[in-house]
Parts: C-alpha cells; sequence; structure tokens
C-alpha cells in the first residue's frame, strides 16, 4: 500500500486522483484478503454465467459449415443449449474455425481472436482445421490451426456431424467449469 502521495492529494488533477485511488483500492483489497474471499464466492458464478452463454463466432471456409448450419436446425437446435452465435468478435467468447487455412487467412484470423475479449476459447472443427485435412502438403495450406493461435478443442471428422459439435460444445462446458475463468479486479 503506497500511501506517499496521501499529502500530495489536493494537488493532483482529477486523473492523477483517480488513478492513485483505484490502485489504493486494488492493494488494499490483495493486502487485506478482500480480493480473495470476493474471487471464491464470485468464481462459480461467473463460471455459470460463462458455460451457460456460450457465444460462437463461426469462421468457416469449407463443408464443415453447412455441419454447423444443420447444427442449429430444427433437429438439433444447439440454441436450447445457450449457444447463439454471434457475427462480430467483440460479442463472442468462442471463435470456431471451419475449413483449411491459407497463409493469406493467417492475419486475419489472428485479428478476430485479438479482438475478442477475455474469456475466450478456441474450436478446430474438421480435419482441415486441425491438420490441412487434403490439401496438408499444399504450398499455401496452413497445417493446423494451433500454428496460429491458441486451441482448446479438436473436432475430428471429415466432415464432423452435428453431434459432434454439439459434443464437442458440452466439452467446452465442462473445460469452463473446471477453469473457473475470470476473477474480481484482475
Amino acid at each position: 500500500m503506497d500511501l506517499s502521495n496521501s499529502p500530495q492529494i489536493i494537488t493532483m488533477t482529477a486523473k492523477d486522483f483517480q488513478k492513485w485511488s483505484s490502485n489504493f483500492m486494488v492493494e488494499t483489497m490483495k493486502a487485506t484478503g478482500v480480493k480473495q474471499a470476493v474471487d471464491k464466492i464470485t468464481a462459480p458464478i461467473w463460471s455459470w454465467g460463462q458455460r451457460n452463454a456460450i457465444y460462437p463466432l463461426e469462421f468457416g471456409i469449407a463443408c464443415c459449415s453447412l455441419e454447423f448450419a444443420a447444427a442449429y436446425g430444427p433437429r438439433w437446435d444447439m440454441e436450447r443449449l445457450g449457444m447463439i452465435p454471434r457475427s462480430s468478435p467483440r460479442q463472442a467468447d468462442v471463435l470456431l474455425i471451419m475449413g483449411w487455412l491459407s497463409a493469406k487467412l493467417r492475419p486475419s484470423l489472428r485479428r478476430l481472436y485479438e479482438q475478442m475479449p477475455e474469456p475466450k476459447w478456441v474450436i478446430a472443427m474438421g480435419e482441415c482445421a486441425i491438420s490441412g485435412g487434403p490439401w496438408y502438403d499444399g504450398y499455401n495450406v496452413i497445417q493446423g490451426l494451433d500454428t496460429i493461435v491458441p486451441v482448446d478443442i479438436y473436432i475430428p471428422g471429415c466432415p464432423p456431424r452435428p453431434e459432434a459439435l454439439i459434443d464437442g460444445m458440452l466439452k467446452l462446458n465442462r473445460k469452463i467449469t473446471a477453469e473457473q475463468k475470470g476473477s474480481f479486479l484482475d
């Protein structure tokens, strides 16, 4: 806890005072153990909210995206599981990649990943996203999504069926439960 600036509070600008008081509050909560108590109480609540409201951002460029569309149709209805696809990376927390990746796509894909807010997860769906698929030895094909962004769940298949996508999402649900990402004042 830094109180060295406390006598100079009267001469501080509003911005400096806000920064000083914010740091003071955070350090006080960490030093007194309030942060750990709040984290212990709120972590299960954050985890429950995250795993029951998953917003995937679809990045489909091959036949796997047709299976993704079928998973949201009336037969499988993934929205009943709380998974609602979004079209903006700023509103999504899961990046779902389907199809082969070329070297030209690499910077765009990395930018999409960086635009997503924390906490975020990545799913590689299909052989093309996992390892390059039938074009693995192509001069311009990236051999695996994990060379661009960290991947949390792999869904194998060519193309994987909607049941496999639902199974992968449920595995992600269990992973979110185990991780309990998100804490107070981090």
